[in-house]
């Protein structure tokens, strides 16, 4: 088994692409992120981490790292890739903030990281991927969905601060003023917001172009307005939008210890595909 590091997404995708692709839903968050770091390689800064292992026939895991993120682990097919991935980003970085990836992967890579760097691993968020091919849209939930304007920023940057305080527990190396900028100038990515009574109440992101599909997230209302249906209109919307431009699928992840959000999205037409868990380190 060898590993390679690639030193762009071109050449990364080629090797790695029908691997990922193969189980898209899974891998999306790899391939949308892929996708944009072939246009934008310096993406945060700096060039991205690329890692395949495999043999000449196949890939059986891969791992990639946008400094300052989280590492990223995708699916495995031969557990003996984990300690070559796990060693190659050690040697790279020294230290990581974390990994996220599926379950039982990214425990076990969390695990052998914490006897070999001394760093302690503790689950952070427990995640689950859906995917929807069809969608139905709540009816009568007061408001409409409607593209996101520069008038909207200053709104856009307290709530996505409200998410990440919320959703994520703690800050994010991307600033929210940054990620709604970046969000708004990516041409596979957008916000959207519900308005009701000419007042935007709840807002929604989408980006991360995969060969068939595309990601949705963040979802946030602010919890003055919850209850009142904005979300499950607003997500089944713009599914549906995405769905009537091309795309086969829409991904989005839902945290576990959320049971709102969980039963919501399946009420629309979203389908659990997988468990992902996000690891962090510390020292």
């Amino acid at each position: 088994m060898q590993l390679t590091r690639h030193e762009d997404a071109g050449d990364f995708l080629a090797r790695a692409g029908d691997f990922l692709a193969a189980r898209e839903a899974e891998h999306n968050l790899i391939l949308g992120i892929g996708s944009r770091l072939q246009r934008e390689p310096l993406l945060y800064g700096e060039p991205a981490y690329l890692v395949t292992v495999g043999d000449a026939d196949r890939v059986v895991g891969v791992t990639m790292r946008t400094p300052p993120h989280n590492l990223i682990l995708s699916e495995i097919d031969d557990e003996n890739a984990i300690p070559l991935l796990l060693e190659d980003a050690r040697g790279v970085f020294g230290t990581l903030p974390g990994v996220v990836g599926p379950k039982a992967p990214a425990a076990e890579f969390a695990e052998l990281w914490q006897e070999t760097t001394g760093a302690q691993a503790s689950v952070e968020i427990e995640q689950r991927c859906f995917r929807a091919e069809h969608v139905s849209v709540p009816q009568n939930v007061p408001g409409s969905l409607r593209s996101y304007e520069p008038r909207d920023r200053e709104v856009a940057v307290r709530w996505m601060d409200a998410f990440v305080a919320e959703a994520l527990h703690g800050p994010e190396p991307e600033s929210s003023e940054a990620f709604v900028d970046h969000r708004n100038a990516d041409p596979d990515a957008g916000l959207v917001l519900w308005e009701d009574a000419g007042e935007p109440v709840s807002m929604a992101g989408f980006g991360g172009r995969t060969p068939n599909g595309i990601r949705i997230g963040p979802v946030y209302t602010p919890p003055d307005l919850r209850g009142r249906g904005y979300a499950s209109a607003l997500t089944a919307e713009l599914t549906q939008r995405l769905l009537d431009e091309g795309r086969r699928f829409c991904f989005l992840f839902t945290d576990l210890a959320n049971p709102t959000s969980n039963t919501i999205y399946q009420r629309i037409g979203y389908r659990p595909v997988s468990d992902v868990d996000l690891w962090r380190f510390s020292a």
